[in-house]
């Protein structure tokens, strides 16, 4: 009796509304690979037509996820476009681990935060990138926290139901509830080569001018590689030999194994 009055009442809804409250098939996740095997196992990869967010502390891993998904994007022939906030995008690092400039877009805008937040909205509404990159990692947490929300639901309504991949890359999860995946990256354990090349201070004085002020610290490359560098600012992550990553998946919950590990080498 009552599948009899359900089949008449949608009939009737039918005959008046038309197929509008008919439920449509889900067609199964599109994924992009990450290039890295230990998540693709896992994880499958980035969803298309979601946003996925990459966060953690400086040197947990993000630059080398980065580098790993434009490599397998790119070599794929997939449109990528990096939208770098702080300008800190190595070209060389990018080079040696396979990126395809030609299928790259880089946008550089200078620790302008709202130019980097109109130029993805471009990118997203103008259309044809399978691969779109917001690096926010070097910007401040603080500030990160008071990004308005509308901003992450205009690019979630605007990606759905298309094939592009967009990941954001924080020091701190902000994206929340509009990222269909969250990724929190840890490092657990570093090899930095040369480490018995440490030397104090005192060892190295007597190359500098009896001018210029001291100041007592230790030196992080070989001695043959100190005059090269000189007083310049060097980042320390190109003096890593090799990391594990710890990564866990926040968002979606579903599944036992939620976590995986990879060691990123440098070349």
């Amino acid at each position: 009796m009552n599948a009899l009055v359900k089949t008449r009442i949608q009939l009737q809804i039918a005959d008046r509304f038309g197929h509008v409250f008919e439920q449509r098939e889900k067609r199964p996740l599109e994924i992009l690979p990450t290039g890295v095997a230990e998540i693709d196992q896992v994880l499958d990869g980035f969803p298309r037509g979601a946003i996925t967010e990459i966060h953690g502390t400086a040197s947990c891993g993000r630059t080398s996820l980065l580098l790993s998904a434009l490599a397998a994007a790119s070599s794929s022939e997939e449109t990528c476009a990096l939208v770098d906030c702080s300008n800190t995008f190595d070209l060389s690092s990018a080079a040696d681990a396979g990126v395809s400039f030609d299928c790259l877009l880089w946008v550089r805008c200078n620790n302008n935060l709202e130019r980097a937040f109109k130029a993805v909205d471009l990118l997203l509404h103008g259309g044809g990138f399978g691969f779109i990159f917001l690096n926010l990692a070097d910007m401040p947490a603080k500030t990160l926290r008071r990004i308005v929300s509308t901003w992450w639901f205009r690019f979630r309504r605007a990606i759905e139901n298309t094939p592009t991949v967009l990941a954001v890359a924080t020091p701190v999860a902000c994206v929340r509830s509009c990222a269909a995946m969250a990724l929190e990256l840890k490092c657990e354990g570093s090899v930095w080569p040369g480490a018995d090349a440490f030397v104090a201070e005192e060892q190295q004085r007597a190359l500098r001018s009896k001018s210029e002020p001291s100041s007592p610290h230790l030196w992080l490359v070989a001695s043959n590689d100190r005059y090269e560098i000189g007083s310049s600012t060097v980042n320390h992550s190109h003096f890593l030999q090799a990391l594990t990553v710890h990564v866990n998946r926040e968002r979606p919950l579903a599944g036992s194994d939620r976590t995986v590990r990879f060691a990123p080498h440098s070349p």
